[in-house]
């Protein structure tokens, strides 16, 4: 039978379902006749895959079919519809690893051909299908060549790339039970580079770099819908990933956002800043869905070093976005039991068991975590309150954070160190230094309140919480806007200013400390106020004043013994001193430059003899130290028959042979 003079005839379901039958015949002679051999020849698929595709489509249902189709009932087996999906899929279900490609690159064609890509639902139904009947070790072989097609469409249209993204999605989320190939990072690295090019299309408005303004709105929303897509896919990938790839697939993420003259990674000269900050956002996000239900048990493997650092980099930007897009990134890391929800809403809870939130005991890893980077950690959140874009999502993500380490990562240091930096938030709301509005002024204000009310609770120190129930029962007599209930909400009455914030509405540190003192918790880290330390990442904050961001009085505190912590005093550096360090560097470089000349004119102009007397000095000299070493370390063994005297009246050691040596009796046997 040649499948080439098949003619089908749509007007009548008859023929279709003689062509379905026929087309069966032929795949199923594959098992055991001459054309086995050769059936999967480009020739022969080009042919016989078109023609079940032409089937499918005449009979396509509104509805999406059952992936089996031993669900289906007997009058359905017969429809023309269902006898050529069942005729694909047993095609399909015998293809070899190396046959893979020439089966699904008609189906690619024939999508191309038809324009099929745009309307998802045919194109996503068939690769369902294939997906479905495939052997699952093979399923990154349909994941690749879906990735190389959305390459060779880069310059079409962005309902065509968001189709052959849907359809990615899809292919993903099937082969969750297997695996994506040994190419996981190539996956990845393909759909950022679709998000990068469809930021440049977005912004340009067209396709080769010249200008359309015409279709310029068009093509912008159909890119951010793509833009979209891509982020889910990348997501829906990361999810059929194990623990140890998705963490490997975070620091790849990360190594790809571009930080402006340091980092350009996937940034755009074409699209300029603004492509740039979009590309921070997009790939932000996919971060964003990498993370999301991400569990681990080790936080110091979940975070480490090289992604935290560079994440927190990014908390210090001017871009409210930006900054919001981190700490959700932030806290799908850190929260291992589900508590984030319960913290979402910023409140005055008078007993936070109705929360039932979940606490495990702090491992030694998770020690070793906030020993490493919670100083960093309390930082950020102390400048993210400091920023005046911070709006109410911000500080509801900041709450969030300062409750879930509160949960997951807390011994007694970090209980502490989180009360002082609480009282520190304070502090920065009554500061008249900053130039805060009042929005964020009351709303750091409630933050803290909020928190203390919280980890009073935790601790179960009851004058603690007296103490904290007593500040917050006056507040919501005397100046309810300093409270979460009238500061988040969507028309929230403030004051015009708060110059009078003072007295018994503020939290006390003196009354903490000495109320936590008598419940064994160090007295003197309490006492101390919470500095935050600067360091060179806060190039990235664009800050004002110079002296704000390379300020250099951190605290520096010993943590060499967990029962008694001792604080080396903080330098003050000041204006004279920076000026003597920088004369006295000037003045080193000097000395050292004259030195070197002083030693290659001596070697370019002196004497030959000169030079060779020098030289043989140190050499002499080299000699000597060496015998010494050598008069140590080589010396007779000593004897055990006693020393003999010199004629100087100086003992020395007398080497005698082994057999006249005389041995103690005890040790001869």
């Amino acid at each position: 039978m040649q499948t080439g003079r098949l003619t089908i005839d749509y007007k009548y379901s008859g023929s279709v379902w003689l062509v379905s039958k026929g087309l069966q015949g032929v795949v199923r002679k594959t098992v055991n006749d001459e054309l086995q051999a050769n059936i999967w020849d480009p020739q022969h698929m080009d042919k016989i895959v078109p023609s079940l595709l032409f089937n499918l489509q005449s009979g396509e249902r509104t509805e999406s079919r059952s992936p089996s189709p031993l669900q289906a009932t007997e009058k359905e087996k017969e429809s023309p519809v269902e006898l050529t999906e069942r005729c694909f899929r047993e095609l399909l279900g015998r293809a070899a690893y190396g046959n893979i490609k020439n089966a699904v690159t008609p189906v690619l064609m024939h999508l191309d051909n038809h324009s099929l890509w745009e309307g998802k639902t045919f194109a996503v139904r068939c690769f369902k299908i294939i997906m479905y009947s495939i052997q699952s070790q093979h399923s990154h072989l349909v994941i690749q060549q879906l990735l190389g097609h959305l390459d060779a469409n880069s310059k079409n249209s962005a309902t065509v790339r968001a189709g052959i993204v849907e359809v990615l999605l899809e292919a993903a989320a099937i082969a969750a039970s297997g695996s994506v190939g040994p190419t996981v990072l190539e996956v990845f690295n393909t759909l950022l580079r679709q998000l990068r090019l469809s930021v440049d299309y977005e912004l340009t408005g067209c396709y080769d770099g010249s200008t359309n303004i015409g279709t310029k709105i068009i093509k912008a929303h159909e890119e951010r819908q793509l833009q979209e897509a891509v982020i889910r896919t990348i997501g829906s990938f990361a999810n059929t990933l194990p623990t140890y790839q998705r963490s490997e697939v975070m620091l790849f993420i990360m190594g790809k956002i571009p930080v402006p003259g340091v980092h350009p990674a996937l940034s755009s000269k074409d699209s300029g800043p603004e492509g740039t900050r979009m590309i921070q956002v997009m790939l932000l996000k996919s971060l964003v869905q990498v993370t999301a239900g991400f569990d681990t048990t080790n936080m110091l493997t979940a975070l480490p070093t090289s992604f935290l650092e560079p994440l927190l980099s990014f908390s210090l930007t001017e871009d409210p976005e930006i900054r919001l897009l981190v700490l959700q990134i932030l806290l799908s890391l850190i929260d291992r039991h589900d508590n984030a929800p319960k913290f979402l809403n910023v409140s005055i809870i008078s007993d936070i068991s109705v929360l039932k939130l979940k606490v495990d005991k702090c491992s030694r890893q998770d020690n070793l975590f906030m020993k490493k980077h919670g100083q960093q950690l309390y930082r950020h959140i102390y400048l993210g309150c400091k920023e005046e874009s911070s709006g109410q999502q911000h500080y509801e993500a900041l709450f969030a954070l300062l409750g879930l380490l509160s949960m997951e990562l807390a011994n007694e240091e970090v209980v502490v160190d989180l009360i002082r930096l609480a009282l520190a938030l304070q502090d920065l709301a009554l500061s008249t230094d900053e130039a805060l509005p009042v929005f964020n002024r009351c709303a750091i204000h409630a933050v803290a309140a909020a928190y203390l009310n919280l980890i009073c609770q935790l601790t179960t120190v009851p004058a603690f919480c007296q103490h904290i129930h007593e500040v917050i029962e006056l507040r919501q007599k005397e100046t309810p806007y300093l409270l979460p209930e009238d500061v988040f909400i969507e028309n929230p009455k403030l004051p015009s200013s708060l110059e009078k914030v003072e007295g018994e509405v503020l939290f006390l540190q003196s009354k903490i400390t000495e109320v936590l003192g008598g419940s064994g918790y160090n007295t003197d880290r309490l006492a101390t106020p919470y500095v935050p330390q600067y360091t060179d990442e806060d190039r990235l904050s664009k800050r004002k004043s110079i002296g704000e961001t390379i300020s250099l009085q951190g605290e520096v505190e010993s943590r060499n013994s967990p029962e008694k912590e001792e604080r080396t005093p903080a330098e003050e550096i000041t204006f004279e001193t920076l000026k003597n360090a920088i004369v006295d560097s000037v003045g080193m470089e000097e000395q050292e430059r004259e030195r070197r000349r002083q030693v290659v004119e001596k070697f370019q102009k002196a004497p030959f003899e000169e030079i060779a007397a020098h030289c043989g000095a140190r050499a002499t000299l080299l000699q000597s130290k060496l015998n010494q070493i050598f008069e140590i370390t080589i010396r007779p063994p000593p004897s055990p028959s006693g020393t003999i005297s010199s004629g100087y009246g100086q003992t020395q050691s007398r080497s005698v042979p082994i057999y006249e040596m005389k041995f103690p009796d005890l040790c001869v046997y």
